[in-house]
């Protein structure tokens, strides 16, 4: 069996079982992570696979939260089957007009440009009524499937975001094995020769960036869900480079490595908050994140998912180096001539 699919048939059914040995908190905390680690899989899709570094992804995660709120009526409970593809489809119609302008442009202009689309939406509902100002707004009523998903109910809720991102990986998974997805793979590599073979790839380019703003929407959505309350600060550049930060640290080109990125930027943020570990110098959590991702970018150049890789080719050096030690050296002859 690929070593691919064990890893995430041993992940998703770790995750499945962590609610029954986990406290509350254990619970809130790894359902967040899962949403995170959505998010991850969206940018994984642009940047990992497409080769399009998008500085802006904050926006679509933001516009499927505030639609998840705002399309939420304060008396009646919403179907959760209309408020979910409303809140997707939002976040992927802002990606598909963003996607539509940004793509004409390429390198450090694209990820600038992405930036300023994402800094629009931001002050949207930064400086206007519609999203509440810097106060935010409040989700007084959570969507439900008639009687059979209430997601007010916390393990309702981590259930729902487990099927989410198993259905978000396998999806992934199975686009990158098509030839839509190997078409984005050859885009990454040399769009250039793409394109001289015949292939258009604007086109291919733009229906992945909107796949993934709607990926990142449905993550959005879960994170108000969860969370009851959403901010401007959803969709601020700082939360962007966040999730960079996670596929960097987890591996680029990997779903996996998304996971692992996800759940590993997490963990180290509590890690470094927890006052019982670092007492008043848990209040500077920013400085012992920042050395952490900066060593761990330096000693693991493939990320996270490349440690086996590395151990396995240390391993083999040092056989390889101790056989050559036992060898005898071989006998030189000197031959006049």
């Amino acid at each position: 069996m690929d070593r691919k699919l064990v890893f995430a048939i041993a992940a998703f059914a770790a995750l499945a079982a962590w609610p029954a040995i986990a406290g509350s908190y254990g619970i809130d905390l790894v359902s967040k992570i899962m949403v995170y680690a959505i998010f991850a899989l969206s940018l994984e899709l642009l940047v990992g696979t497409t080769g399009l570094v998008c500085f802006g992804q904050a926006a679509f995660f933001g516009i499927g939260a505030y639609a998840a709120v705002l399309l939420s009526s304060q008396g009646d409970v919403p179907s959760l089957l209309w408020l979910l593809p409303a809140c997707v489809l939002a976040a992927a119609a802002y990606a598909l007009a963003v996607g539509a302008l940004s793509l004409r442009t390429k390198g450090v202009y694209f990820i600038m440009v992405t930036l300023a689309f994402a800094q629009m939406a931001y002050y949207v509902v930064h400086d206007t009524p519609l999203g509440g100002g810097t106060d935010g707004i409040y989700l007084n009523v959570k969507p439900v499937l008639g009687t059979l998903l209430d997601l007010d109910r916390p393990l309702v809720l981590y259930g729902f975001t487990l099927g989410c991102l198993v259905a978000v990986f396998g999806f992934l998974a199975l686009l990158l094995r098509s030839p839509f997805g190997r078409a984005l793979a050859g885009i990454r590599v040399n769009e250039q020769r793409m394109r001289a073979t015949g292939f258009s790839t604007y086109p291919y380019k733009l229906a992945a960036f909107t796949l993934s703003g709607g990926i990142a929407g449905l993550a959005g959505f879960l994170f108000a869900i969860k969370d009851g309350f959403v901010n401007p600060e959803l969709l601020s550049w700082h939360l962007s480079g966040a999730v960079l930060i996670m596929i960097i640290l987890g591996g680029l080109g990997h779903l996996r490595g998304a996971l692992i990125g996800a759940f590993a930027f997490a963990l180290l943020q509590e890690f470094f908050k927890s006052e019982a570990v670092f007492g008043a110098f848990a209040k500077h959590w920013h400085l012992g994140l920042g050395l952490t991702i900066i060593a761990s970018v330096a000693l693991l150049p493939k990320g996270l998912v490349g440690v086996p890789g590395q151990l396995r080719e240390r391993l083999v050096g040092r056989l390889m180096g101790a056989r050559r030690g036992n060898e005898p050296e071989p006998e030189v002859r000197h031959e006049l001539v």
